[in-house]
């Protein structure tokens, strides 16, 4: 990736990267869906990473006091385009949360078949981006799809029990641990941070250390998140420039990987069980076409202003 400075961009291009932000936001509010992958069908992952990588950076270079080198680095990272990304991001939690936990939770099925049907047209979207299909690429895809699949099944559930205390009862580190594993799933596709937390026991914790404001424990979450992230992205970037070609078959194995969570039977995004088409499924199925179908629009949409 190229450590040319950042080209400026018209206020419009700052509107359309609010919407783009808005729509990862979105992703992220959906156990098995990532901002990653709306990064990925946005054909703005690259360039995401490479501003998080240069970021790491600069956060090494303050740290160690090597201020020459930090300045410059700064002047190469895009923060209009990064600022009006997070705030699509945070403006998407702050609106749809609510909205989409209620329909996921009264319309499970039909919501999950809309959300099957964006991610699988997201895989579609990744296997453009592949260099060639080989024998190398496929076994990389069905290897991580299997392993994901394997490992989400490990719960049956997607979500704490209501009845669940939220109190804090881990050490500081656990806490940091946590956030540097979570916040993986902001930029890889396949997986929410939030199931990431109830996987490993930490959701109630976090929703505890929040409603107690314990600062400490938030701290460090926050802290690990910061870490990991840095770590995260300088790994990421490194493959992408390196092993660009395994690291999308990748992504494409996490994203079929996970619509484990998104299988709309029996209950949508609640459960990982499987069971077979039941009830009414016309419905369902429409969704699913159209999230197939407003994945491959914007898609083609995005070319066409790319090209033009």
């Amino acid at each position: 990736m190229s450590d040319a400075p950042p080209p400026r961009t018209s206020p419009i291009a700052h509107v359309a990267q609010l919407g783009r932000g808005f729509a990862m936001g979105t992703a992220d509010i959906v156990p098995g869906v990532s901002g990653g992958t709306v990064a990925l069908v946005l054909g703005i992952y690259d360039r995401l990473i490479h501003n998080v990588r240069e970021g790491a950076r600069g956060l090494k270079q303050l740290l160690t006091g090597d201020m020459a080198s930090f300045r410059s680095t700064v002047t190469r990272i895009e923060w209009l385009w990064l600022i009006a990304l997070l705030g699509g991001i945070l403006l998407a939690i702050a609106t749809l949360s609510s909205i989409l936990e209620r329909l996921l939770d009264e319309e499970a099925i039909a919501m999950s078949a809309l959300f099957l049907g964006l991610v699988l047209g997201s895989v579609w979207v990744a296997w453009q981006l592949l260099d060639r299909i080989d024998v190398a690429a496929i076994a990389i895809i069905v290897t991580v799809a299997v392993t994901l699949f394997f490992v989400l099944g490990l719960r049956s559930d997607t979500e704490v029990a209501d009845t669940a205390e939220e109190i804090v009862t881990q050490p500081l580190w656990i806490f940091f641990l946590s956030g540097s594993l979570a916040i993986c799933a902001m930029i890889l596709p396949g997986i929410s941070g939030s199931f990431i937390l109830v996987m490993i026991g930490m959701y109630t914790e976090v929703l505890g250390a929040v409603n107690d404001r314990d600062i400490a424990s938030l701290l460090a979450l926050a802290l690990g998140c910061v870490v990991g992230l840095a770590l995260f992205s300088t790994l990421l970037s490194w493959l992408l420039d390196h092993y660009h070609h395994a690291v999308i078959a990748a992504m494409i194995g996490l994203m079929i990987g996970s619509t484990r969570v998104l299988w709309p039977w029996p209950n949508g995004t609640h459960t990982t069980r499987l069971e077979a088409p039941s009830g009414d499924v016309i419905v369902p199925v429409i969704l699913f076409v159209v999230g197939l179908a407003v994945v491959v629009a914007v898609e083609r949409l995005g070319r066409r202003v790319v090209a033009s």
